[in-house]
Formats: C-alpha cells, structure tokens, sequence
C-alpha cells in the first residue's frame, strides 16, 4: 500500500511532463498549410491562419487568428475574421503516425460581413463554389482532395454586419452561435444558429443543410423551424431605410429550401407597426398567417392566399414581390369585407390618418379593395373602400360647421351617424388622396367632393353638402340666409339645396370653412328657379333679394361685406 502511493505519483509526474513536452516534440504547424488548403479548397475563398499549437488536455489544435477573404467582387476585406481557431484531432493517430484526422472546428469570436449588390446578389452565395478548371476538377476526382468532414462545426459568440454596396450603413446581429454537426459539404447535416436581433430581439434557426450547392451557397437545401422575436423592422438592414416601415416582428415559421425554391409558412405578428412615412406606431397588433414561395436564382416570389388579422378584423392578401435589386418590388392585393370599424381604430395611425381628438369610431364596417403596388420605399396603395352604418363617436358636425349648421339647420349632437362613406383613394409616402368621395349622412344629407391628406396629416378637401332638411327651417329673420330664402320664394323650398364648402386643418382638428361665393351663386339659382312661379309680387320681392342676401351672407358667416 505504501509502495502504490509513490508510484502512482510518478505515473502522474510523467503523464504531466508527457502533456508539457508532447506538444514541443510534435511539430504541428507543420499541418498549418494543409489546414488552410483543406478549408481554403472548401469554402473557395483564401484562408489565412495564425501560429498552431497542440494542447493534449483538449485534443486540439489551436490558432490565434483566422481570416476568410471576400468575394472580390463585392470587398477587398475579409468576409470573416476570428481571434482564434481551435481544431479538435484525434491524438493518437496524430501522435504516432503523423495523421491529422479532424474531430472538430470552433471559430472563437468571429465577426461576419453580409453584402449584397444592385443585382440582389449576396458575397455569401460563392461560398464552396467549384473550380471551373480542369485542374480542380481532377482534384476533386482523386481520394485525397475528398470534401472537408468534421463531427462538429462552431461559430461560438460572433457578430454578423449586414449591408449593402451602395450604402455605407451597416446593420450589426451579435452573440452569434452555430453548430452544425456531422457537417460535409457533400450531404445534409443538422444546424443551429442562433444570435441577438438589434435592439434586444432574438433569432433562432434548427433544422437541417445541405448538401451544399457547390455553384450558388445561397441554393444549398435546407428544411428548419424558423423563429424569430422582437425584430425592429427598421433596423434589419434588409429593408430599405426609406421605405418608412416600423414595427417589431414576431414569427415561427417552417422554411424549406429546394431546387432553388423556397417555401417559408407561418405566423407573423407586428406590434407598433408602421406602414407610410409621416404616420405613427398602431396601437393594436398585426397578425397575418402566411405563406410565400421564392425563387432563390430569379429573385421573385408569389403570396399564396394568406390573412391578415387586427383584432376580429381579418382581410385576404396575396400577390407576387420582386427582389432582384436593391429594393424589393411589390403587387399585392388586399380584400377585406364586413371589418369591424371599431377594431380598426387604433391600427389607423400605421397609415398615417389620425381621427380627430376625443373622437373614436364606435361603430360600423369597413369593406376594402386595395392593390399595394411599387418599391417598398416607394409603396403606391389604390383602390376604393368603404364604411357602412358607422358612427364616430364625440364629433359633433353642427359646432363643427356652424355656418353651413345655421342654413341646413343642423342641430348638434355628440356623435355623428354615417349612413355611408365611399371613396377611390391614392396613397402614396407624399400623402393621401381621396377622388369621388361620397358619405350619406343623415343630419346633413349626402356630402360630396375630393382632397388630400398630405404626409403631415394636413387636410386639403373641397366638397359640397346636397341639404336633405328644408331651406329656411331657422328662425332668425332676414339676418340669417334662411330668412332671405324665404323672402325671396314667399316660403321655404325643399330639399336639395347644395352648399360647398372646404375642409381644411389637420385629420385630428379639421376645420369646415363655407364657400360664400359658391353658395351665393348656387342658393340664387335654386331659390329664383323656386319663386318664379309665385306671381308678381314674389318676383318683385324675389328681385330684391341678392343685394339682401350677399348681406346676410356676411353675418352668417361673420364676413363683412363693403
């Protein structure tokens, strides 16, 4: 017993001094050019390696630093810098037979750049492509240039840089983690990615790769769940800056890559989604359950029927998208029928129309026809829609339009009832414009015209109110207009009567201002026309009325007459 001590604590002296001194004895920078051939020979880029070092403890060998160079089409710069390399190896062979059999790759810290082109094209896509000459190709042939194979690949806490070549702006994902296990580049292999979204979302991918393409990396198969949280759209990268979108997305979706089509199927959620520049973040999230085909090599895509929901509110899209260049191009259209008003309220903002203040839209359906059409930077949406049987609560018209009020004889209310509204409407990122507007509502009667809604939700419109109540019906005498269509007519004319008018402000404080000229003008022939069957002595006094009337015009609407 007392004999084992002392030998067991030579043994382990030795194996100590076996671990210290193997590394000295073995010189394993040798393998450094055949490591760099081997990876280089894969990845069909140039890879630079540090000094290598043998640790026994870990079986690996390790290097300082590792470079992989760029597509020289899109950078000079490397496209993947790391601190250090470490290559797990099976110690024995490597030991007594000089083999280098590789069990494992870790890349410590690395730092990715993706650049994509005007063409759409991206400096990933050459990764692992085919020499062309008949060189290579032999190579390839022969047993000893067989594909690179480890048991496990790591990218371990990196960071990825996204952009484009025509902008300096870089976009940066960090604590990036990958592992692909059993990874050739000649059949499929298992992999996770991992990494942190900008602005604290998060990214995860687990699936399967391969085999990689060996012409166009961005073809290679792959089949995973795809899911992602808290991704601010603004900041991605892959969306143009200008094209005034927000939000923060949520998405679990299958992604399957084959042949170079790929098909992604899922859910989608956008809270604080913005959609036009000028407007501000919805109040109620966006949810659509979709699903799009995309070609890898044509850089088109078709959506396939898919919802989009707000609240009860659901609406049927599809189309195709174009992204061949820099910016993505899109034709979708948009069908919604019978969408609760009141569910739509808060999402309102994420296109730029503010209601007025203290208002909120209590009830009604909207029905839509939309197509989405253009650059997304430059996104142009046409098309008619409609509300029915509506209500917008707190607005009371009659304080609004007191002018036009006074002659129609509105009477004020808290809330306005809207029998019908329809309009054809053009938005782009300058603003809205609204064409064959029309809006029955029933303390006034029918109102129509057009305008626009520019990107500061400044409201530009001209219309006119067709009177549905009887002209006259208030009771101030001749100071009102009311009271000079009565002297005129000997009486009150019916319905039909159309005053114009304008709406101008904001969407959140609109202000009606009555078109005095116009209505003068409109008023005398309609109410002439009524009294020319009246007999001489209406004629008589009907012939007075214009002079009267421009007076009265003046106090209604607070106007001084010369």
């Amino acid at each position: 017993m007392n004999r084992t001590l002392p030998i067991a604590a030579v043994v382990v002296v030795v194996f100590i001094l076996f671990l210290i001194l193997v590394p000295f004895l073995i010189p394993v920078d040798r393998f450094r050019p055949t490591i760099e051939e081997k990876v280089s020979e894969a990845l069909g880029r140039p890879v630079q390696l540090g000094g290598l070092s043998l640790s026994l403890v870990t079986g690996s060998l390790s290097a300082e630093n590792l470079s992989i160079g760029d597509d020289p089409r899109f950078s000079t710069s490397p496209f993947l810098t790391a601190k250090s390399l470490k290559v797990g190896v099976e110690i024995l062979p490597l030991i007594f037979s000089k083999t280098l059999h590789v069990t494992g790759i870790t890349i410590v810290n690395p730092e990715v750049v993706l650049i994509y082109n005007s063409a759409g094209q991206w400096n990933y896509a050459t990764l692992g492509a085919a020499r062309k000459s008949a060189e290579a190709q032999a190579a390839q042939a022969s047993p000893s240039s067989a594909a690179l194979s480890v048991q496990k690949f790591t990218l371990k806490d990196g960071r990825i840089t996204v952009g484009s070549t025509a902008d300096q702006k870089r976009n940066a994902y960090d604590h990036l983690n990958a592992v692909a296990r059993n990874f050739s580049a000649t059949s499929s292999f298992p992999v996770t990615v991992t990494a942190d979204l900008p602005l604290g979302g998060k990214f995860k991918l687990d699936g399967t790769a391969g085999p990689i393409d060996q012409t166009d990396a961005s073809l290679t198969p792959v089949d995973a769940k795809l899911d992602i949280t808290g991704l601010d759209l603004a900041s991605t990268g892959f969306v143009d800056s200008r094209a005034g979108l927000g939000g923060f997305l949520d998405l679990s979706a299958n992604l399957s890559s084959q042949n170079g089509e790929a098909e992604t199927k899922g859910d989608a959620k956008i809270s604080k989604a913005l959609f036009i520049s000028g407007g501000s973040s919805a109040g109620v999230p966006v949810t659509v359950d979709f699903d799009t085909k995309y070609n890898l090599q044509k850089g088109t895509g078709v959506l396939e029927p898919s919802t989009l929901k707000i609240g009860s509110a659901a609406a049927h899209l599809n189309g195709t998208y174009e992204t061949t260049g820099e910016i993505t191009v899109v034709n979708v259209k948009l069908d919604a029928k019978d969408m609760p008003a009141r569910d739509l309220e808060a999402f309102l903002p994420a296109l730029g129309i503010l209601l007025p203040k203290g208002t909120s839209l209590q009830a009604g359906t909207l029905n839509a026809d939309l197509n989405l059409a253009g650059p997304l930077s430059k996104l142009i949406t046409t098309g008619d829609v409609g509300l029915f049987n509506g209500k917008l609560a707190g607005f009371d018209l009659g304080s609004r339009m007191s002018g036009i009020a006074s002659l129609a004889g509105i009477k004020s209310g808290k809330d306005l009832d809207i029998q019908k509204l329809t309009t054809s409407l053009r938005m782009a990122r300058d603003g809205l414009k609204a064409e064959n507007f029309v809006a029955v509502v029933p303390a006034v009667g029918n109102l129509t015209g057009a305008g626009t809604v520019d990107s500061r939700n400044n409201l530009d419109f001209k219309m006119a109110a067709t009177l549905t109540g009887v002209l006259g019906d208030v009771t101030s005498p001749v100071s009102s207009v009311g009271g000079l269509a009565r002297k005129a007519a000997g009486g009150g004319c019916k319905s039909g009567t159309t005053v114009p008018f304008q709406i101008k402000g904001t969407t959140a404080d609109p202000k009606f201002i009555p078109d005095v000229g116009g209505f003068a003008a409109g008023m005398f022939k309609s109410q002439l026309g009524c009294a020319a069957g009246l007999g001489a002595s209406g004629a008589k006094d009907a012939g007075k009325a214009p002079v009267d009337a421009v007076k009265g015009l003046g106090g209604l609407f607070k106007k001084k007459q010369p």
